[in-house]
């Protein structure tokens, strides 16, 4: 192995244990990204949502925004060891991500753009070995902001009465999935609350999608999740099945652009229309 080689396992770390240094309090490793032989954490940062600009050509404007779980997390080699030269730094990270059906993005002499899909995650990583004894990791774990405010049962009867229809970013599903997952308990219980205050109200449940694969496809998937949806209201939250009516539209009324992340994001949605 070469000796400046991505460890993929933990116990080899302690191959140069005369020269080994403490890692900074509370720092560990990515799962899917390890350290470089003779390497200690001395910078270790991490937000459960946040972006990075991931470079992915040449040129100040070729990036790609990427949200999701944030780790930035920059090594320096121990004392009286030979710092590997960057081009070691990218090419074992670039061999570590291929290694598990990983691409290389970008790579310049500085920065190599690093991408993977592993357990049904995205993973974006950023390599920068202009760090002079070490180098630096900025990883984004692709994924939503987790919704923790949602509209109670009063503004969305006023949304209802003014526009006729309240969009809903409470309700959640996994990716190409239509069981409604438990997290989205606090919305339900806000639609049931609404149509318990107005005995005579009826709604259309409406599953909406984004831009990306099929039409076919979509328009079942949305159909399914709308339908999902009213069952969730009928048999946990006591809701009249005569109340509520699912239906899907896939793509075909979107908010915003689906040729973002942001805007596919938006895009993604359940609607109640009156």
């Amino acid at each position: 192995m070469n000796r400046f080689a991505l460890l993929l396992i933990p116990a080899l770390l302690t191959v140069f244990p005369a020269f080994a240094q403490v890692d900074k309090p509370g720092s560990k490793d990515h799962p899917l990204v390890t350290r470089m032989q003779n390497m200690h954490i001395v910078t270790y940062r991490t937000n459960p949502f946040d972006k990075f600009s991931f470079r992915v050509g040449k040129g100040k404007d070729a990036i790609t925004v990427v949200e999701g779980r944030f780790f930035e997390i920059k090594y320096k080699i121990n004392d009286k060891i030979e710092a590997p030269s960057p081009l070691a730094i990218l090419r074992n990270h670039q061999a570590a991500l291929r290694a598990v059906g990983g691409t290389v993005v970008y790579e310049d002499n500085r920065y190599t753009t690093l991408k993977a899909a592993k357990g049904g995650m995205e993973t974006w990583v950023q390599v920068d070995t202009a760090w002079g004894q070490g180098y630096m990791l900025t990883i984004v774990e692709k994924g939503e902001m987790a919704q923790e405010v949602v509209a109670d049962a009063a503004a969305m009867g006023n949304d209802l009465k003014s526009t006729g229809h309240i969009a809903l970013y409470g309700i959640y599903f996994d990716t190409n999935k239509s069981e409604v997952k438990p997290e989205s308990k606090p919305a339900l219980e806000e639609i049931a609350k609404l149509l318990k205050q107005d005995p005579g109200l009826k709604l259309k449940v409406v599953g909406h999608t984004d831009g990306t694969g099929s039409l076919e496809a979509n328009m079942k998937l949305s159909q399914a999740r709308g339908e999902a949806v009213v069952q969730a209201l009928v048999s946990q939250h006591g809701v009249a099945a005569s109340r509520l009516k699912g239906f899907g539209v896939g793509p075909l009324a979107p908010i915003a652009t689906n040729d973002t992340d942001e805007g596919r994001a938006k895009n993604r949605r359940v609607e109640l229309v009156k």
